[in-house]
């Protein structure tokens, strides 16, 4: 299949996993904490990836270790804290359109730290991605009140590790197997994962508590589909796509995550589905060619 039509499909298994991805979060922070769920979601997915990459993973070169590391702490270590940490104060759908930042950080450190090119396509839909966020953000304050928006703030820094970390995987990892990358990644974070679990407090619990046990199951769900297949798409994506195509996936995900946010019972309005709209046309402008709009321009003029 050719890579123009692959990378869509992609971005659109992505877009439905991750946007499924919150409210998982929001139900298994229902008879955990956000360590706890954190350290869950590490563990069932670095299991699940080292059962089926442990080989790959041993094709990784010693100096390619360093690049592996950083990923791992930058594109999933921190990132699955930060977000559990802020669905205890803002709903699930909120915190995936928040996330919704990372194409533009994505833009900003490339041509900081990358000498990635920026082009006007590019900035014009994330500009119009982000106007869309913003009507999604306002709209659910707006709605929900007594909701606390600082915890927002974990998200965009969770929006920032992604950004950095997709520029990483296509500068210094493209020669590495996604798989290996995944399996790899959250092999280095399976101790640490482990250790806030035992300080966490966890076993000092009830364990045959069913709300307990049923919010386990969530984050194994989670864990495994949510983050383990699922960073094995993204890398292969981050291989055939450039940096700000495969991030416009959080462009797309808050359109599913809201969907399930309202299935859940969260509050939604007409004004969040206009910005939902606003959003998906910034993904559209963003990933069409230059010579596109050209053609366009001429033909307008």
């Amino acid at each position: 299949m050719p890579l123009e039509k692959l990378k869509w499909i992609y971005l659109v298994i992505l877009s439905l996993v991750w946007g499924s991805s919150f409210i998982l979060i929001k139900k298994g922070l229902v008879g955990l904490s956000a360590l706890e769920v954190g350290s869950f979601r590490i563990i069932f997915a670095a299991v699940f990836l080292l059962l089926i990459g442990f080989k790959s993973m041993l094709n990784i070169r010693k100096r390619q270790w360093k690049w592996v590391l950083i990923s791992g702490i930058l594109g999933n270590f921190f990132p699955v804290y930060l977000f559990s940490f802020a669905e205890t104060e803002i709903d699930s759908a909120i915190a995936s359109i928040l996330n919704a930042a990372t194409p533009l950080m994505t833009l900003i450190f490339g041509a900081l730290f990358f000498k990635a090119a920026f082009n006007q396509n590019k900035i014009l839909g994330v500009v119009v991605g982000l106007l869309g966020t913003a009507g999604l953000i306002l709209s659910g304050a707006s709605i929900n009140p007594d909701q606390n928006y600082l915890y927002s703030l974990l998200v965009i820094v969770a929006a920032s590790c992604y950004a950095m970390n997709v520029n990483i995987l296509k500068t210094h990892m493209s020669d590495i197997s996604p798989l290996a990358i995944a399996a790899g990644s959250f092999g280095v974070l399976l101790l640490p994962g482990l250790l806030i679990l035992y300080y966490s407090g966890f076993f000092e619990r009830e364990l045959s508590n069913d709300v307990l046990q049923q919010s386990i199951g969530y984050v194994a769900v989670l864990g495994v589909i949510g983050t383990g297949v699922a960073m094995i798409i993204f890398n292969k994506l981050v291989q055939i796509s450039d940096p700000v195509f495969t991030t416009s996936v959080t462009y797309t995900i808050p359109v599913v995550a809201l969907g399930w946010g309202i299935l859940d019972g969260e509050v939604f309005s007409v004004w969040q589905l206009f910005s939902a709209f606003v959003i998906l046309i910034g993904v559209f402008i963003v990933n069409r060619s230059k010579k596109v709009f050209s053609k366009f321009r001429k033909q307008a003029t």
